[in-house]
């Protein structure tokens, strides 16, 4: 039983196609873990439509899926029209957010869809399209133990754990960790020192395989877009860290972030960890990149 990884969108805010984003890419957040034979889906970015070019081509049986939701602002939502599998009715998916959420997401999903917003309705959609319902706690989801985990964003966002024959992935993507810090005053006092994050938090991330977490903002960025609801990349690191976790994904990358920039936030965060915690794996999640976890 396998455990694959794939990037499909990894921009934030707004898709930004072009010369300068080539390498890391411009459509805004989608991943697939394909899991055993099981489909799960971590948010309906603009990278969910080459997904379901990806997924038709592929498949030549009916497809039973899983979308996990970390939220429903735009940038997470406005692929969903445009993947293909929900048109054809031999497929089914399943809808997930929040726990005590059960059909918010299904609801909004179907809302941009709407004539003002969309030509094609919800009600046009061919294949079998339902909400599911998470608990707070242990979540057992077509063999996979799934948990969620509340984060600090405008509106709410949660964050998903995945495990697997004792593979863990986490994706916690839209949560300004700023605002989180413990130990605020020594923070401040030394911007070098570790950044302390809630014990809840570090708990539900800790000793993952993979951490694909939103890194939006350097530090020079963070201070004008403070309440914005993303993290600094260096906080994140200084959360993978703590977590003792193995490989970091630096997601949600800002869509005024050309490659280069990127590069150098990633170059960053290997320098910030090098001390600490030099076997922690940093890089950038760039789209087609794709991870095998077991």
């Amino acid at each position: 039983m396998s455990f694959f990884v794939k990037f499909w969108g990894t921009r934030g805010s707004i898709p930004t196609p072009g010369h300068s984003t080539r390498k890391y890419g411009g459509n805004t957040s989608c991943v697939e873990l394909r899991i055993g034979d099981s489909l799960f889906i971590c948010d309906a970015g603009t990278g969910l439509r080459e997904l379901g070019i990806d997924i038709i081509e592929r498949e030549d049986q009916p497809i039973r899926g899983h979308f996990f939701f970390s939220h429903t602002h735009w940038d997470h939502i406005q692929g969903f029209p445009f993947f293909g599998p929900v048109y054809d009715p031999k497929n089914t998916f399943i809808i997930y957010g929040e726990p005590g959420d059960d059909n918010q997401v299904h609801k909004l999903l179907s809302g941009q869809m709407r004539p003002e917003y969309f030509p094609v309705d919800f009600k046009e959609l061919s294949a079998t399209v339902q909400a599911g319902s998470l608990e707070s706690g242990e979540n057992q989801i077509a063999g996979v133990r799934v948990k969620t985990h509340h984060q600090h964003h405008p509106g709410g966002s949660c964050a998903y754990s995945f495990e697997f024959q004792g593979a863990k992935v986490v994706y916690a993507t839209d949560s300004e960790l700023d605002s989180t810090i413990v130990n605020t005053d020594e923070a401040a006092a030394n911007p070098q020192a570790l950044r302390r994050l809630p014990q809840s938090f570090v708990d539900f991330v800790s000793d993952a395989d993979l951490l694909i977490a939103d890194a939006q903002y350097t530090d020079a960025e963070y201070p004008s877009h403070a309440g914005w609801g993303h993290a600094r990349a260096s906080t994140t690191v200084d959360l993978a860290i703590q977590a003792r976790v193995r490989q970091l994904a630096l997601f949600h990358h800002d869509p005024m972030q050309s490659d280069r920039d990127v590069d150098r936030k990633v170059n960053d965060c290997r320098d910030r960890s090098a001390i600490l915690r030099p076997e922690l794996v940093i890089f950038g999640a760039r789209e087609g990149l794709e991870l095998k976890i077991l």
